[in-house]
């Protein structure tokens, strides 16, 4: 894992009057392909923990943005995002080499279902991703209002290799610096990684660890997904939502939304 450093002039950005600019304040590399990132907060930005907002650079014409989870809770100060790294893509081919001072484009007004608003109470929630679909999970899980409505809060991350476990550490250590969530987490908080294609404490995909138990072990509470009790929450690639959409609906979830609040939750607008 690497940390940009300024090592050029900032490269700045024209207004625009359909998005705000922001500057970026750091860049983390985990491997060659993901990458995180922070841009300062425009005083006028207000977000629910768990949304999504639309970033991005100068195109030919217009801006190139694409939506991204804000990895932030609701009240940080500065707004961190996680990405991919696509050799070819139009965006994150150079978004990629962004570093601190440089200027980017975010819009204006922030949305998303994967917010508490969405969900019926509940007793235990769990946060289902895999790859980058942690993202909005990493925002949920430093905010507060989590660990008052929730008994258990539980983050399952699949990825590939090792090296896509995107804040590994702070996860595995539930948290422990920050000063916010830090005692709430200790009893509240757990975190479940597996990694598909690589040796690792644990290797089998998702729908695996519900099978056999794992995403359930040390955790109060019947060892199966309960529409009583449970909420779920998922975010990932369109393969993963679909079938564990389809999973949960087959045990009596049922999908809310910020109108009419369910038992599950997915993001549509990743959803092709």
């Amino acid at each position: 894992m690497t940390v940009t450093t300024e090592t050029r002039a900032p490269a700045l950005l024209p207004e625009n009057p359909a998005f705000l600019t922001a500057k970026v304040l750091w860049v983390r590399h985990w491997n060659e392909h993901l990458f995180s990132f922070a841009i300062e907060r425009p005083a006028s930005f207000r977000f629910r923990s768990g949304e999504f907002v639309m970033i991005g650079l100068a195109g030919d014409k217009k801006p190139l943005v694409r939506a991204y989870s804000i990895a932030s809770p609701h009240y940080a100060e500065e707004l961190e995002f996680l990405s991919i790294k696509v050799q070819d893509g139009p965006l994150t081919s150079r978004l990629q080499l962004i570093q601190p001072g440089d200027d980017i484009y975010m819009g204006k007004k922030p949305t998303g279902t994967l917010v508490l608003d969405a969900l019926l109470p509940g007793k235990r929630l769990f946060m289902l991703s895999t790859g980058t679909g942690l993202a909005p999970f990493l925002s949920l899980m430093r905010d507060p209002d989590v660990y008052s409505g929730y008994d258990k809060v539980v983050i399952a991350h699949s990825v590939r290799r090792v090296s896509d476990l995107a804040y590994h550490d702070e996860l595995d250590g539930k948290l422990a610096e920050d000063p916010l969530i830090a005692d709430e987490a200790a009893a509240q908080f757990h975190y479940i990684p597996t990694v598909t294609r690589e040796p690792f404490r644990n290797t089998k995909r998702l729908g695996a660890l519900i099978d056999d138990g794992t995403l359930f072990a040390g955790i109060e509470g019947a060892a199966a997904l309960d529409p009583k009790t449970d909420r779920v929450m998922l975010c990932g690639s369109t393969e993963m939502i679909r079938d564990f959409a389809k999973l949960l609906e087959e045990r009596g979830f049922v999908e809310g939304s910020n109108a009419n609040p369910g038992t599950f939750v997915i993001e549509r607008a990743f959803v092709g």
